[in-house]
């Protein structure tokens, strides 16, 4: 019986060098987009560069993303990460040597960063499918809340850090990315090798395909995937943030800061709370719910007009995102075999990328036929559609009692 507080989840070393190593790592990802946003708008003045940074990290996630799950069902998840976490500090370096001696272009930051993308793309389902292995099925959801909370943290210092270390200039954020990178890679040696495959299957469209397969016949996974793929589209509220701290609110530059750190603040004391109170019952019931909270607080920032209103709307929609998203992790997890976590993830990865993506472009695209408050109305409404639908379409997911392994 797990321990009805976080105690024994800190006293597991193996867990700690984890999330150590995963709060690094975001740390320097998110240092990464400050600096690359700013310095490659200073040398190129264009915001269409700017779009072109996230369009090359995007890209090589979907072109790789089978590839990424057979290899971590298949290799030492454990060295995939150390190597990939080894790539991401070269690229770093590059780039803080390019910057420090005044020679970097927008073409190398775009090349630096595509790939970076696909080296993330790789380590994404290894570094997910490892937690699975280091505490036990009665402690996950504690340790997911764990994981959450050190991806918001990161989320929250990680962005301010960068814009801090700017002002000295962009070798700054670049070389402190690289030392956490290195300090993370050092974490890395103390997991143990997760890999459990003792045949090698071989590369087939059926064996590399296989993580989506799976999840198509899981309606409990496909529902909780999906359910996340389409409120995360519809709800792309933080797309919009710029428009409504200038024009709406008039709160300028730091109010925008705030505004951005509202959600991650949210997310992070859930996150926290979740760790020491995990759910226990109704978690199907729980997960919608908390959708349709996602979607009713996308719609009251849509309609305020106060600062303070603002900030609540966006708190409450940060920390009911985390709560279906520990949810859908551990569902994810525990009804997954070891032998496919990592392509199931790979999936889970690309589906929670597109709805990123996506989610902003359709976010820009109605606000541009709608106007901006309507845009972020209807996405609002958007999603409680979709939790209404889900709810049809799968039962299954509506009926999750406990987060374990399910009988279906």
């Amino acid at each position: 019986m797990a321990e009805n507080n976080t105690l024994l989840i800190f006293r597991n070393r193996t867990l700690a060098h984890f999330l150590s190593m995963r709060v690094l790592s975001g740390l320097a990802m998110q240092m990464l987009t400050v600096a690359v946003g700013w310095q490659i708008y200073s040398i190129t003045g264009s915001p269409f560069w700017l779009g072109l940074v996230g369009l090359v990290q995007f890209i090589p996630m979907i072109l790789l993303t089978f590839a990424t799950g057979y290899a971590a069902d298949h290799f030492n998840r454990k060295a995939i990460v150390l190597i990939c976490l080894l790539l991401c500090f070269c690229g770093f370096v590059f780039l803080a040597g390019g910057s420090f001696n005044k020679i970097i272009t927008r073409e190398m930051i775009l090349a630096v960063v595509f790939c970076l993308g696909a080296v993330s793309s790789f380590q994404g389902p290894s570094v997910t499918a490892i937690l699975p292995n280091i505490v036990s099925k009665e402690d996950f959801p504690r340790a997911a809340a764990l994981q959450a909370s050190s991806f918001m943290l990161a989320s929250i210092l990680g962005p301010a850090l960068g814009g801090l270390l700017y002002a000295a200039g962009p070798f700054v954020v670049y070389a402190t990315g690289a030392l956490f990178l290195l300090i993370s890679a050092i974490f890395t040696l103390f997991l143990p090798k997760t890999y459990n495959n003792t045949k090698r299957e071989a590369v087939t469209l059926k064996t590399i395909f296989a993580g989506l397969s799976y999840i198509k016949s899981k309606p409990i996974i496909f529902g909780a995937i999906s359910l996340d793929l389409f409120a995360v589209l519809f709800g792309g509220a933080t797309a919009m943030l710029p428009v409504y701290a200038s024009k709406i609110l008039m709160i300028g530059p730091l109010g925008l800061g705030i505004l951005r750190a509202a959600p991650a603040v949210g997310a992070l004391i859930m996150s926290f709370y979740l760790a020491k109170h995990p759910l226990e019952k109704n978690v199907g019931k729980t997960m919608f719910i908390c959708v349709a909270i996602f979607g009713l607080a996308t719609i009251a920032f849509s309609l305020s007009k106060t600062f303070a209103l603002s900030l609540v709307s966006l708190g409450i929609l940060g920390a009911s995102d985390v709560i279906s998203m520990v949810i859908r992790s551990t569902l994810v997890q525990l009804e997954t075999p070891d032998n496919l976590r990592g392509r199931v993830n790979s999936v889970n990865q690309m589906f929670i990328g597109t709805s990123n993506q996506l989610g902003e472009f359709e976010s820009g695209l109605l606000a541009t036929w709608f106007g901006v408050v309507p845009s972020v109305f209807l996405g609002g409404i958007g999603t409680l559609i979709v939790v209404g639908l889900w709810m049809k379409f799968f039962p299954q997911l509506l009926k999750v009692e406990k987060l374990t392994a399910q009988e279906v």
